[in-house]
């Protein structure tokens, strides 16, 4: 765990309200290994583009619901009638292509075990760099990274929607897979994953990363998609 906890040092975002201030405490940065908690955060990283991700996080619990926990399984077998339902719920973010897209990914991610034997989070998780960047300062931390724009690719190439680089970075950085706090944040580190210094710790993460260097055939999307970025 990071130190200075007495005193915290928060990035700019996470001050601009309550709820942000505690997801930056609690969450941004942990890990999360299981394929409907990444299928949640790509998800909502997704609905996020060209809002802000306090937005997000207002209709967190309403997506949760709306989305059936986000169980792949679940939204893999939506059909229109859903899709539909989806789009009467003022609840959510009601926009089409980011909801027809949501089902193609678990319909993706479905596939991916089936033809593969691999998860979304082993899968996801596999393109972690050796090392983590340092951000001094807010216009230091990266929006892309390589690893980032080679994953964006790799899940497009395998049926994935709406997950360009940016996308990606954004939730490699949510769930840990990258540490993004500035140097002088009091979470930099909280993962256990990385030291201070951008360096990979002892911690294990629990995959074998039997990921397969052939590709798979690709998906048919639910309707035409144009790229998110």
């Amino acid at each position: 765990m990071a130190a200075n906890i007495e005193s915290p040092t928060r990035a700019a975002w996470a001050q601009q309200d309550p709820l942000l201030t505690t997801y930056y405490d609690e969450e941004w940065g942990m890990p999360i290994f299981d394929d409907d908690g990444v299928f949640e955060r790509l998800s909502l990283e997704a609905f996020q583009s060209g809002l802000s991700w306090l937005t997000v996080l207002r209709k967190r619990d309403a997506f949760r619901e709306a989305f059936d926990g986000f169980s792949i399984a679940r939204v893999a077998s939506y059909d229109d009638a859903d899709i539909e339902r989806l789009l009467a719920d003022d609840r959510i973010i009601r926009n089409r292509r980011k909801i027809t897209a949501t089902i193609a990914n678990a319909v993706a991610a479905v596939r991916l075990r089936e033809t593969a034997g691999i998860g979304l989070a082993e899968f996801v998780w596999s393109f972690r760099p050796d090392e983590s960047p340092t951000p001094e300062a807010e216009v230091d931390v990266p929006s892309t990274s390589s690893e980032s724009r080679e994953l964006a690719r790799e899940l497009k190439r395998r049926g994935f929607a709406f997950v360009g680089p940016t996308t990606v970075y954004a939730l490699m950085t949510a769930i840990g897979i990258v540490d993004a706090h500035l140097v002088s944040s009091h979470r930099r580190g909280c993962s256990g994953l990385w030291t201070r210094d951008g360096y990979r710790t002892d911690m294990r993460v629990p995959f074998t990363f039997r990921v397969p260097l052939e590709p798979l055939q690709l998906l048919e999307p639910l309707e035409p998609l144009e790229p998110l970025e």
